[in-house]
């Protein structure tokens, strides 16, 4: 069983930036993959990134190549999520999860056993 916990979130400014943090609880979180999911009001849970049980891969959407990094630190239990130059349609309740589904793709959140409860990450223009 693996308990998530998210912090970071916030209001910023349009160009600002945050830092996501994903702290998990048990002792096989190095076991799992990790994602970052989003949803906005009136929309459906979308991907943003996803990074293997080793760190070694990384995925993430169109929408925020380039501007999001994911890692992790497995001697912390903890998956962060630094979010730059962030605009106005960013603006979701941030989700992570953790989990090794097959046969489900990194970007498939039916891959994902264990939700947090959700950070709000607001953007003002």
């Amino acid at each position: 069983q693996v308990q998530l916990v998210e912090s970071g979130g916030g209001l910023v400014q349009a160009g600002g930036s945050l830092r996501l943090s994903c702290a998990a609880s048990g002792p096989t979180f190095s076991n799992y993959a990790m994602g970052w999911f989003r949803q906005a009001p009136g929309k459906e849970r979308e991907f943003v990134a996803a990074i293997s049980w080793y760190g070694g891969i990384r995925y993430y959407a169109d929408s925020v190549k380039g501007r999001f990094t994911i890692s992790r630190d497995n001697a912390k239990n903890t998956v962060y999520l630094q979010m730059n130059s962030l605009k106005p349609e960013d603006t979701a309740v941030y989700y992570c999860a953790a989990g090794n589904r097959l046969p489900y793709s990194h970007r498939d959140p039916r891959r994902y056993e264990y939700w947090g409860q959700g950070t709000q990450v607001t953007v003002s223009s």
